[in-house]
């Protein structure tokens, strides 16, 4: 048998946040490989990547195989969820962008959610879906760029459908949120084997059975069997599991089940739907071209913060000390203020003005707004429009910003909600093919509809309901929601260097780019980038619940020198300290010198890879 180095996913505390010296000691080694990598965020469904490798298939294969083993699995999203991806394909050596995001649903209005005295979309439950984007993301990459059958790439996902031990930091959050589940039937009949019991939840070990899932992954299979034994041609058949799923009888029971729950989501909504293939956002950072997916995400704001610091000394301020740190803090509030007013559907008007907000002299302009000395509270959204050579139709909302009734806490708030969801995927192969996935949405609790076995996406708590709060993302009908959801994928001299993503919310953006600087600016190989100790500001405004911000809350990590913090106290931050600060992050790094792949993975969480 082959041997596999499999990366360890062991609970040990992050490192201190003084200046790491080259290879230093990590609580995960690097992993080393030639010909393939597999990472994510479950050990089950790395080894389903590393099968997908085994049977002959590419990247592209073993990601989407990854992604439905982990959407199986609950791994915080399910099958009703959103993914999102950049895929370098090394025979156009271009990367491309994959939106499979949903969209609202037909009645979801502004109007609809304030009669109901709402003053965002709900963060839970039929009123928080939007359409179902994952099997459509899986089916297309699958089919545009993949090698295997469909059949070969679900065939883990329906067996463990039919039954897996199912993982602690699963069951623990089933049962954290029996409450919620137990008011949906189906969420009950399924999440909730032993009701009345203790746990009422499935324990860890315990085979977890999804019997209406693994029917309806069989019914994706069997369109495209049926397909194929009609002569239609691989990517055709793949085509008509997607229609299977989107136009008919699994849609028709989907619309069923969700409606009967109180979701808004019609036949229609599903029909009109399509995954995109597009253009990536991009920027240069010193030489290496780093991509992200365009305004409907986060994504640019990483690209914003690189600008900005671009003309910045790093490594003169010191890794990890106060004056690093606040530069950091500073930067990621001025692009996050960008986001939180200018960022939406790229397919709805008002067009998002994101040539002026990656342009370079954009970038030297805002960051002029830096003090050195002190955290700034009140920083707001700057105005773009002069560097794309046009005026700004929305002055009158910038002048006013932000809001009186956007939530401010100093102290002792909760943040749990700037983390919400997500996973991530990370593959690579030895013929150039890369892929970068953060897929997320339908996570616990979340609404099973009907007899799909498919938790209903909570993504449209991430509009907003007025002009005045975003303009360019108030929720309508049939428009994809601004998300969180951000992988990243950096060339150099035309060549794969880095592919990374991170789950977390908002915080996701903020440790790709602390990650970045980590291997560009400090020298860390991967795994000592994945591990090394993080910041993260919850300045911006929250993309989930009820979209608070908190002004100079700064968490960091809890071996931070007292120094640092004394230092960062007396500039205006309040700290929390905690012992894990990123998503966790996973990584591969690509070694031209040597034509190797180093695979990485934060050092808590059940993050896992396998690499050949």
């Amino acid at each position: 048998m082959k041997a596999i180095y499999l990366l360890a996913g062991c609970l040990i505390a992050a490192a201190a946040s003084g200046p790491l010296p080259a290879q230093r000691t990590t609580a995960k080694p690097v992993l080393h490989g030639r010909h393939w990598a597999a990472i994510t965020g479950k050990p089950l469904a790395a080894t389903v990547g590393a099968m997908m490798f085994q049977k002959g298939g590419n990247a592209v294969d073993a990601a989407c195989a990854m992604l439905a083993a982990a959407c199986t699995m609950w791994d915080t999203l399910s099958w009703g969820g959103e993914t999102q991806a950049l895929i370098y394909n090394p025979r156009t050596r271009k990367v491309i962008a994959v939106n499979g995001l949903g969209v609202a649903p037909t009645g979801a209005t502004p109007e609809f959610y304030k009669s109901k005295g709402s003053a965002y979309p709900p963060a839970t439950g039929p009123l928080a879906a939007v359409t179902p984007g994952t099997p459509g993301g899986l089916l297309t990459m699958l089919a545009e760029f993949g090698t295997l059958s469909l059949k070969d790439v679900l065939a883990p996902a329906i067996q463990m459908a039919e039954g897996y031990p199912m993982d602690k930091e699963t069951a623990d959050r089933i049962e954290k949120n029996r409450d919620k589940l137990k008011t949906w039937r189906m969420s009950r009949l399924i999440l909730l084997p032993h009701i009345g019991g203790s746990p009422e939840g499935p324990s860890p070990g315990e085979v977890f059975r999804q019997p209406d899932l693994a029917d309806t992954l069989r019914k994706l299979v069997a369109a495209e069997q049926e397909a194929r034994g009609e002569g239609k041609s691989r990517a055709e058949a793949i085509e008509a599991a997607y229609e299977r799923f989107y136009r008919g009888d699994i849609a028709r029971e989907f619309v069923r089940g969700a409606r009967e729950e109180g979701a808004l989501i019609t036949m229609e909504d599903m029909s009109r739907w399509r995954v995109h293939l597009e253009e990536p956002v991009r920027t240069d950072y010193k030489g290496i071209e780093v991509y992200k997916l365009g305004s409907w995400t986060q994504g640019p704001v990483m690209l914003q913060a690189l600008n900005m610091l671009e003309t910045i000394d790093l490594k003169g301020l010191g890794y990890n000390s106060a004056a690093y740190i606040h530069t950091l803090c500073q930067v990621m509030n001025l692009a996050f203020a960008d986001r939180d007013f200018y960022y939406g559907d790229p397919y709805f008007p008002p067009e998002e003005p994101l040539r002026g907000l990656l342009s370079k002299a954009y970038a030297r302009e805002r960051v002029k707004l830096l003090n050195p000395e002190r955290n700034d509270p009140e920083v707001k959204p700057g105005d773009p429009y002069p560097f794309q050579d046009q005026s700004n139709p929305f002055r009158r909302y910038l002048d006013q910003w932000p809001l009186p009734g956007a939530i401010k806490i100093e102290d002792g708030a909760d943040t749990d909600s700037f983390l919400a969801g997500t996973t991530s995927i990370q593959a690579a192969d030895e013929k150039g093919w890369v892929v970068s996935v953060t897929p997320s949405g339908g996570w616990v609790p979340a609404v099973i509809a009907g007899r799909t076995g498919i938790g209903l996406s909570q993504r449209a708590q991430s509009f907003v309901l007025d002009e005045a709060d975003g303009p360019f993302n108030v929720i309508a009908p049939g428009k994809r929601p601004r998300t969180t959801l951000t992988p990243g994928l950096a060339l150099k001299e035309g060549r794969p260097f880095l592919s990374f993503a991170v789950q977390g919310g908002d915080t996701q953006d903020q440790n790709l780019l602390q990650l970045f600087l980590n291997v560009v600016e400090f020298g860390m190989n991967i795994q000592e980038a994945c591990e090394a100790a993080n910041v993260n500001s919850f300045q911006m405004r929250s993309s989930f619940d009820d979209h608070k911000s908190i002004p100079g809350r700064l968490e960091i990590h809890e071996r931070t020198p007292a120094e640092v913090r004394e230092k960062l106290k007396a500039m205006g931050y309040v700290l929390d300290l905690k012992r894990a600060t990123s998503g966790p992050l996973n990584a591969i790094f690509f070694d031209a010198r040597h034509g190797t792949m180093w695979g990485g993975s934060s050092n808590y969480g059940d993050d896992y890879g396998v690499i050949w």
